[in-house]
């Protein structure tokens, strides 16, 4: 249930992304994102901080260790 550095990934960008777009949610955590997934929750950030280096997705820092995600291809603005 690892997915730490050095380590293979068990799961694909796209799966990640899918995440994304498949929520109704503007905006999700990394926590969230991990659940959709066995990997854990350092594995997942790694991940995550990965797409956005390659402006897949983007993040804001929200809170003292808070950080909430999105897609920029498919946000919408109201």
């Amino acid at each position: 249930m690892s997915d730490g550095p050095g380590r293979t990934p068990d799961i694909s960008d796209s799966e990640i992304l899918n995440v994304f777009r498949a929520s109704s949610e503007p905006v999700l955590t990394t926590s969230e994102v991990a659940a959709s997934f066995e990997i854990t929750h350092r594995g997942v950030r790694d991940r995550l901080e990965k797409l956005e280096e390659e402006d897949m997705l983007e993040s804001k820092k929200v809170g003292a260790r808070a950080i909430v995600w999105w897609d920029p291809e498919h946000t919408t603005t109201k």
